[in-house]
């Protein structure tokens, strides 16, 4: 039986539609608005739309620019940073190195403005962010906020190169900025992992390529040295705190005095790491509370109102009270545990994250205000 061979015939529509998408692909191919157009890497740094913020790249979404003649568009900003340049020295104002200073804010005192003021580091290269949180007190705090920001920086001997505000998303565990409520054990957990988030939220969303130092400044802080980013930074230490005293009214001398504050700077011992050992993997260790005792070297207790100022320890938890860390530290991924991370949480978290990444934390004990006074005193909120 003779074999037919079968020829399957081609749809005259068929070839019709393949022409078109044919020549439609050719036209998009050789009509794109920046097929034609160069990019010098030199304009394009110099473009008034590439990176103008000072903290970080744009995060908006690009929206192209007519070119003069009205019909072609100018191509999205490209620019370059050079990450080994961005330097962390003793020295840091004659490097010309950017720091930022970050504030969680709850409450707004006036008197952390003013101290802020007085920093003699060089304005233009301070950078602030801050995060609020949400509420009728929040709403006050960024009110107050904005005022004085708004005086500062129309003073062009004052101004800092730029500032950033956040408002928090959620609500905090604790509504109440009563002292006694705020540090009461059964909140800490629940406050301090909600307050792990805030620091993490500002600190990704304002720290920038060309950030050299990250200073974490508590909101209630309204005395440190003028000098305090210098003094800090000249030890070169990765990551470095000063000790931390209270302004209270002594009741027993009827009249006002000063008592040790932040806690949450210690030398390990071996007590907690008993305790630890027994806990389970959701429960954190606190230092300060009677009903946790871990023995721990607190450097509160390590002042000596003669000693020398410049005196430093070795840390294995640290306060964020007045927190000064190269943002390297940041970059490599160290950041603030909103959970138990080795039973430890936040700045004590974070410690211990950078400890496992290779960066030690730092300490001075001595580092005084006045003869008798803590490197930063805090304002005793009502």
């Amino acid at each position: 039986m003779a074999a037919r061979t079968l020829r399957r015939s081609t749809s005259p529509i068929t070839l019709v539609l393949a022409g078109l998408l044919c020549i439609g692909f050719l036209i998009f191919i050789f009509s794109s608005p920046t097929a034609s157009l160069p990019s010098p890497p030199r304009l394009l740094l110099k473009s008034k739309d590439a990176a103008s913020n000072a903290l970080s790249p744009p995060s908006l979404p690009f929206r192209r620019a007519k070119n003069p003649d009205g019909k072609t568009f100018s191509p999205p900003p490209v620019v370059h940073y050079h990450m080994n340049n961005v330097t962390t020295s003793p020295d840091p104002i004659a490097s010309r190195e950017s720091v930022l200073i970050l504030t969680p804010m709850a409450r707004f005192y006036r008197e952390y403005w003013d101290n802020l003021l007085t920093l003699s580091y060089p304005h233009e290269l301070i950078s602030l962010g801050f995060i609020i949180s949400k509420g009728r007190e929040g709403n006050a705090a960024t009110s107050a906020l904005q005022e004085q920001i708004a005086r500062t920086q129309a003073n062009t001997k004052k101004r800092f190169a730029s500032i950033t505000i956040l408002r928090q998303d959620t609500d905090m565990p604790l509504q109440t900025q009563n002292e006694a409520d705020r540090h009461a054990l059964t909140h800490q957990k629940a406050r301090r992992a909600a307050m792990s988030r805030a620091r993490n939220s500002l600190l990704f969303t304002t720290i920038g390529p060309t950030t050299s130092w990250v200073l974490w400044l508590d909101a209630d802080v309204i005395e440190t040295p003028p000098s305090l980013i210098q003094d800090l930074a000249s030890h070169d230490k990765p990551i470095i705190v000063p000790n931390c005293f209270q302004r209270y009214y002594n009741k027993d001398k009827e009249a006002m005095d000063v008592r040790p504050y932040d806690f949450n700077s210690w030398v390990d011992s071996p007590t907690a790491q008993g305790l630890a050992e027994k806990m389970g993997p959701d429960e954190i260790l606190l230092e300060g509370y009677a009903e946790m005792a871990t023995y721990r070297s607190l450097m509160a207790y390590m002042t000596d109102p003669n000693g020398d100022p410049r005196a430093i320890v070795s840390l294995d938890g640290v306060g964020g009270t007045a927190l000064l860390v190269k943002a390297e530290i940041h970059r490599d991924g160290a950041m603030f545990p909103p959970f138990p991370f080795y039973h430890l949480i936040e700045t004590e978290g974070f410690a211990k994250m950078a400890k496992r990444l290779g960066w030690q934390s730092w300490g001075l004990p001595n580092y005084f205000v006045g003869p008798t006074l803590g490197c930063a005193l805090r304002q005793v909120a009502a």
